[in-house]
């Protein structure tokens, strides 16, 4: 069954306005989960247009709502310490009342200047990709052990150390809320293969493309024991207002292709009762 969400990335938008969609959202049954994303500079429109932090925000509409699942699609492991992020997650998690869903992801590629250009304007160091990657192995193994660990612990790892980390108070989900990994590469499709309970890559173009990376992680996951219908897979897609159609058609590619979790990206600026458009038009014309 095809769980349906919206992102809606706070970029080149007024709190208001996603403040609105969310809280619409959480009365809309059709649509089960709400997204933010990570980023400190805008990656689209004008480079200096508004850009609200993900994780604060996401708190903010987690206080004000109660049924959204919730998260960021992904957080960018290098800018926060993982130990860090891990206690930001889990105030999240406790104000949601257990409604957070953990992304986190590598962080962007050189090679895309405008998500560069964030780490130099915030004093953020920026290592190569396979370094990226490597981190984000790590920071998975330690912050989950700060969410179910009962004693503090040490771990010195080759890009992550913490000495007496320790987490309290603990998640209210358990054993820990849901970790979803972002990402195409095929680095950080072991990383998935080993951490994720989700695995969600951008979608709206090649579909053959989207589901050779699917294949290639059940690869991993069987080469490592694990059984890969335990990561559920799901795709990003941008939604277009003027043409649904093609969001629609881009949805029953995904199903056919095992995507049984669809995040619809809004941009601003939203069509009016955003929400409610999206579950009439897109969702539920689905199958029509």
């Amino acid at each position: 069954m095809t769980r349906f969400g919206i992102m809606t990335a706070p970029m080149q938008v007024g709190y208001q306005d996603i403040q609105q969609v969310w809280r619409d959202a959480d009365d809309i049954a059709e649509i089960e989960h709400a997204w933010l994303f990570d980023h400190l500079l805008p990656i689209g429109g004008d480079p200096d247009g508004p850009m609200l932090e993900g994780w604060t925000l996401l708190s903010a509409l987690a206080a004000q709502t109660r049924r959204l699942r919730l998260g960021l699609l992904v957080t960018s492991n290098r800018f926060r310490p993982p130990a860090m992020l891990a206690k930001i997650a889990t105030t999240v998690d406790v104000v949601s009342g257990g409604r957070l869903d953990f992304g986190i992801g590598a962080g962007s590629r050189p090679s895309h200047p405008l998500a560069r250009r964030e780490y130099d304007a915030h004093g953020l160091p920026y290592h190569d990709f396979a370094d990226s990657v490597a981190a984000l192995g790590e920071a998975c193994t330690v912050i989950r052990r700060l969410w179910t660990a009962d004693e503090p612990f040490d771990f010195h790892g080759e890009h992550v150390r913490v000495t007496g980390a320790f987490g309290n108070p603990k998640p209210v989900q358990r054993p820990h809320p849901p970790i979803m990994i972002g990402g195409r590469s095929s680095a950080l499709l072991r990383v998935v293969a080993e951490h994720a309970d989700l695995w969600n890559i951008p979608g709206g173009g090649d579909i053959a493309d989207v589901a050779g990376r699917s294949a290639l992680l059940d690869r991993y996951c069987t080469e490592i024991g694990r059984d890969p219908a335990a990561i559920t897979r799901s795709l990003h897609l941008p939604v277009s207002y003027d043409r649904p159609a093609t969001t629609r058609d881009a949805i029953r590619e995904a199903a056919d292709a095992g995507f049984e979790h669809i995040v619809l990206g809004l941009n601003p600026p939203y069509p009016a009762a955003a929400a409610r458009w999206v579950a009439d038009e897109i969702i539920g014309r689905v199958g029509s």
